[in-house]
This record gives C-alpha cells, sequence and structure tokens, in this order.
C-alpha cells in the first residue's frame, strides 16, 4: 500500500501526517524542524512513501534537498 506524508513547517516545529491512499490516517506527530528529525519520524513508512508534500516557504529549498538527499520523495507544494 502506498502512503503519503504532509509536513507544516515553521522555524523550530514540523506538523507531520502520514495517510495511506484510500485517506486513512497512519500517524500525527510533531518534530523539530530539522531533515534528520523528519527522516527518523517517516523512516518506518519510507519504503511505501509515494509523496511528502512540504509548503513553499522559507525553509523549503533547504528541505527539499535535505530530504531527497535522505531518499524521502519530497516535493514542495
Amino acid at each position: 500500500m502506498e502512503y503519503f506524508a504532509g509536513l507544516d513547517v515553521s522555524l523550530e516545529e514540523t506538523s507531520i501526517c502520514v495517510i495511506d491512499k484510500e485517506g486513512g490516517l497512519l500517524r500525527e506527530t510533531k518534530v523539530e524542524t530539522d531533515p534528520d528529525a523528519i527522516f527518523v519520524a517517516l523512516k518506518a513508512y519510507a519504503g511505501r512513501l509515494r509523496r511528502v508534500g512540504h509548503e513553499a516557504g522559507s525553509l523549503s529549498p533547504w528541505l527539499q534537498v535535505e530530504l531527497s538527499q535522505r531518499g524521502l520523495p519530497a516535493v514542495c507544494l
């Protein structure tokens, strides 16, 4: 089954929501706005993640590169 993650990014904290392809909630959490912390929160789903959407903002160029380098299918919305 495919999963999708949405990131609500702020300077200090990122809210993460992971859902399945039918919209069923799998996980909701908050982590430090740090690519390693985000990766750890998503690691259990990494093999099945179809997209990791994050919002456009001042941190998006940095996050896009860092999340992609960690193998996450990041997309800036």
